[in-house]
């Protein structure tokens, strides 16, 4: 199996994406445990729910790992995630509002340390900026693509502000509170709809492509082999795969493109 590098330091020693791997993996398990004990609908999404359908494990130069769930679960996990113990840190705005609220929660593991490559959305939280699993959530969306991109246009605007004052050194609390409260609003609004998709949460995506999927695609999850365990993904992951990576998922990207890109520097213990 090739190695891919994520840092080489000055006396030789290396962080390979595989090690970075293996510590996500036990995150996973211990996240779809909790889940499990309270009945918490979760599901791989993005390159991890790839890595399952491709691999059945993770994409050999991945390094990172993202689940998704439906609002009502997202916030009973809230509520529950202290049962992971003391060797994680949750982190989102309600618990610290430091927090960058552009990813709803990230579940960090103590004891480690990462760097990501996007230095814009650097950890607030400086307490624990150990490796993490992304958090999603997945709400109903409006079936007119119109309508769904003046929302997203609105949360994508304020992204760009809260993200260029917190860079300036300032905590911009009230436009998060607006942010999060738009994301929530606009599933309450599209409540039952026959579309879903990330949250308004979630504004990285292309307002006119935004990964949107039917429901009916998702329920009911689907435990299939991950590495050497099992974990959930939608009944049908094409929908969401087509949508969030490419209607041709199952190909392997250029050579040029198999390269972890989302951390720069890593420490596993």
């Amino acid at each position: 199996m090739k190695e891919y590098i994520i840092k080489e330091h000055e006396d030789g020693t290396k962080v390979t994406v595989r090690e970075v791997q293996l510590v996500l993996l036990e995150m996973l398990k211990d996240i779809d445990a909790l889940c499990q004990k309270h009945h918490i609908n979760y599901w791989l999404t993005g390159g991890s729910a790839l890595g399952a359908v491709r691999h059945k494990g993770f994409i050999p130069w991945d390094d990172d790992a993202d689940i998704g769930m439906m609002r009502e679960d997202y916030e009973r996990f809230v509520k529950v995630v202290h049962e992971l113990g003391d060797g994680y840190v949750a982190q989102n705005f309600d618990i610290d509002e430091r927090y960058n609220v552009v990813v709803p929660m990230k579940v960090r593991k103590k004891g480690t340390y990462c760097e990501e490559v996007n230095s814009l959305l650097k950890n607030k939280c400086t307490e624990c900026d150990g490796l993490f699993i992304d958090i999603f959530v997945l709400d109903y969306v409006n079936d007119c693509k119109w309508k769904d991109f003046v929302w997203r246009m609105r949360n994508g605007f304020l992204m760009v502000v809260i993200t260029l004052l917190e860079n300036l050194h300032f905590n911009p609390k009230a436009l998060k509170r607006r942010f999060l409260r738009n994301a929530k609003r606009y599933g309450q609004l599209n409540q039952g709809n026959a579309m879903i998709g990330y949250d308004l949460t979630w504004t990285f995506n292309s307002f006119f492509h935004p990964v949107v999927y039917p429901k009916e695609s998702v329920f009911p999850l689907r435990y299939v082999p991950f590495e050497d365990t099992k974990l959930p993904i939608p009944k049908d992951p094409k929908p969401m795969l087509d949508n969030e990576v490419s209607c041709n998922f199952m190909s392997y990207p250029p050579l040029k493109d198999q390269q972890p890109k989302h951390l720069k520097d890593a420490r596993l213990s």
